[in-house]
């Protein structure tokens, strides 16, 4: 007998062809193969009563915007939406900081000018996502292997108030032989501008005086970072 009222039979994940399961789909081709509702809904496990974890997932990417948006969300934003709490949120910002120091150990591991995709790749988990522009340094011995990285001014969205003389202090602290500047422009758009050119210049003449080089300046955006060593702007 058809009952109008009844709510519509949700496949559970487990009955879905082997080909189909985003656990299965990642252990066959990769975490790259799958779409950011697959990877999400393996963050999940589970989903919500007649919501499979894809189907939550994808309500949760539509609620946000995109996957950006969700993984810069805070707390009250994130919790806001069903299917997620606080320990989601946690072990969101657990997984997300490991992919940090992931990063991290592979970019000690050699010469910082001989790994331009490390550094790229490290720079963008740190500063891709953030809603303010965050202008940090990666600190280099003499070799240009990595000493350290550190967050050194935090602005608005429009600008940053960057001190020389403070990053000349954190370079003598680390006792620092070179470093590669980097700010992130949250708007997405990675284009230097006037102000930028500007500061690095200052930056570069007060760092020279003690020799310490600036070997790059990177800014962050949605795409790929741009480099003034590659646009001949150092």
């Amino acid at each position: 007998m058809y009952l109008p009222q009844q709510k519509e039979l949700i496949m559970p994940i487990t009955d879905w062809p082997l080909a189909e399961r985003p656990r299965e789909k990642l252990m066959r081709q990769g975490a790259q193969a799958l779409s950011d509702a697959e990877l999400l809904a393996i963050f999940l496990r589970t989903g919500l009563p007649g919501r499979s974890a894809v189907d939550l997932a994808r309500d949760l990417l539509a609620g946000f915007g995109s996957l950006r948006a969700l993984l810069q969300a805070d707390l009250q934003g994130f919790c806001r939406h069903p299917g997620l709490g606080p320990a989601k949120f946690v072990q969101l910002q657990a997984v997300m900081e490991m992919g940090r120091r992931h990063l991290f150990e592979e970019l000690q591991r050699g010469d910082a000018l001989t790994s331009p995709g490390a550094v790229r790749r490290y720079l963008r988990s740190q500063l891709a996502n953030l809603p303010h522009e965050v202008f940090a340094c990666l600190f280099l011995d003499s070799q240009h292997r990595v000493i350290a990285f550190e967050e050194l001014f935090r602005g608005t969205l429009d600008s940053a108030s960057v001190y020389p003389r403070e990053v000349l202090k954190r370079a003598l602290a680390h006792n620092a032989a070179a470093l590669i500047l980097t700010h992130n422009h949250p708007s997405g758009v990675a284009e230097p501008s006037q102000a930028d050119l500007h500061l690095t210049r200052r930056l570069r003449e007060s760092l020279a005086l003690v020799d310490i080089r600036v070997l790059d300046h990177l800014v962050i955006g949605d795409g790929e970072p741009v480099s003034f060593a590659e646009r001949g702007l150092l």
